[in-house]
Parts: structure tokens; C-alpha cells; sequence
């Protein structure tokens, strides 16, 4: 007889943010995959379940995600928790749900909270249409890549972003999509010390310039203008020209004129190029 796994949402940070359903679940299961079992003992300890847990996290998912598996196709129920929100979205989870799939496996939600969307309802932006893009990478060129690739996206943009990388990440969001795109930054939400920073990117910028950041991240970020002008290449050739002759650094041209089509800044660097004599 097949077993079960059950993907179950668990609190962001405040410990009352729990499901009835899922505090029966935890308590009913043979075992708790968590991506850290330290943090997730504390959930466990707060409401008396002794369920054994173990780890499942990036670093073992391939031998333990194995064992698990033959764990499931034994007849055991099991857990996937991960350390906040719900298991499987942009973390490790992901693998061992797409493992059971394919297994055949039961697999169950036991929906719960979720950071992208309390980020999304407290930001004050559109939520009609949205995109989750998750971490943006951290070498600098290939994060400029992403967001040039982002530039023109019309719906409301969701990030998560580690404290130490977000001055920077912010940096880059104001040359590629323009200072005064609306961002809503939430940090340690529904915790003790939630803040949510309503602002302009270069208005969050400066803030957290002075102000360096602390605990989790997630950044709402508005969509793109739904009207651009047609693009043309020599026009875009010739508006890079002009601002640079108006004084622009070249790069910082090439921002402005791929903000002004909504296309990614390569393109508008390989029109400035064609047009060279």
C-alpha cells in the first residue's frame, strides 16, 4: 500500500499562523521531512508533536529525497515542511514533489502561509497579474541580465532578497527599470518587527542606504507601463546618440533608451552598433 506525502504550509515567523488541519497532519504522519530541523522543532516543541523529524534540504536532497521515496512507496505518510511558508515553492522541496510525481506517489497540500502572497496583499500594488521570479542571481552582470529581460514585464514582479545583497539588487533595479518604478519591501513579515517600505526604487535605495537591512526580504515591484513605442533600431541608435552627447555615460544611455522601448538594454546596444559607421 502506497504511503502519502503531504506538503504542508507552516508559519512565516508568527507561531500562531498555524492550520488546525496542519497541526493534525504533523501529528498524525510517521515522519517530518524539514528543510531545518532546528527551526522546525521549535513549531513542533510550541504545540506538544513528537512526530521524529528529519532533514531534507539542497545539500542531501538526492540520497535522503531516495530514501524518502522508498520510505512513501512503503506505506508511510510523510511531512514536507520547509522552514517558513510552504514547501516547494523556491526551495529544495521542488525536487522531492516532481520525485513523488513521477513515483506515483499520493502527494496532498495542506495549504497554508505564504511570503510571496502576504508580500503581494500588504504592498499596495495591482495583484490582479503577478510573476514570482524567486532569487535574482547574485553576480551582478547576470542579475542586470534578468531584470533587462524583466524590463518590459507588465505584471506586478515578486523577488525574495538576502539582506546583505539588496543595496545592491535595488542598485541595479534603478538603472534597468527606472527610478521611480514603484517597490514595496517587506522584511520579517508577520513577525514582531515587520516593516513594509512603500516607495519609488531610488526612494528604497536611499533608504536602505542609510538604513542597512536585516531578517527576510521580499520585494513587490510594479510592472512595466502597458503602452511602449514602436521599436526601431536606428531611432533607438540615434536616442542613445543624443544622450550621450547631452552627456549620458554610454551605459547609462543604453538604460534609459531600453527603459523608453521596454527591450532588453543587448538589444538596444547591438542597434547603437549597426549604426557605427
Amino acid at each position: 500500500m502506497a504511503g502519502c506525502l503531504f506538503l504542508v504550509g507552516t508559519p512565516l515567523g508568527n507561531l500562531e499562523d498555524v492550520t488546525l488541519r496542519a497541526l493534525r497532519i504533523l501529528k498524525e504522519v510517521d515522519l517530518i521531512a524539514a528543510e531545518d530541523t532546528r527551526h522546525t522543532r521549535k513549531l513542533l516543541n510550541h504545540y506538544g508533536i513528537a512526530t521524529p523529524l528529519t532533514s531534507y534540504h539542497q545539500h542531501n536532497q538526492g540520497p535522503k529525497g531516495e530514501a524518502l521515496l522508498r520510505l512513501l512507496r512503503e506505506g508511510k505518510k510523510i511531512a514536507l515542511v520547509t522552514d517558513a511558508g510552504m514547501p516547494g515553492i523556491a526551495d529544495p522541496g521542488e525536487e522531492l514533489v516532481r520525485q513523488a510525481a513521477e513515483a506515483g506517489v499520493e502527494i496532498a497540500v495542506v495549504p497554508g502561509p505564504s511570503a510571496v502572497i502576504a508580500a503581494l496583499a500588504v504592498s499596495g500594488l495591482s495583484t490582479r497579474r503577478f510573476l514570482f521570479e524567486g532569487f535574482l542571481p547574485r553576480r551582478r552582470g547576470e542579475r542586470r541580465e534578468r531584470l533587462e529581460e524583466l524590463a518590459h514585464e507588465e505584471r506586478t514582479l515578486v523577488f525574495f532578497e538576502a539582506p546583505h545583497r539588496l543595496v545592491e539588487t535595488l542598485e541595479d533595479m534603478v538603472e534597468v527599470l527606472g527610478r521611480q518604478r514603484k517597490v514595496a519591501v517587506g522584511r520579517e513579515l508577520t513577525k514582531k518587527f515587520e516593516t513594509v517600505l512603500r516607495s519609488s526604487l531610488e526612494g528604497a535605495l536611499e533608504h536602505f542606504q542609510q538604513e542597512p537591512p536585516r531578517g527576510e526580504l521580499t520585494l513587490v515591484v510594479e510592472g512595466a507601463p502597458p503602452h511602449r513605442p514602436v521599436f526601431v533600431p536606428r531611432e533607438a541608435a540615434l536616442l542613445v546618440e543624443a544622450l550621450e552627447k547631452a552627456g549620458r555615460p554610454r551605459r547609462q544611455a543604453l538604460a534609459e533608451v531600453a527603459r523608453f522601448y521596454g527591450r532588453p538594454r543587448r538589444e538596444i546596444y547591438q542597434a547603437s552598433l549597426a549604426d557605427e559607421p
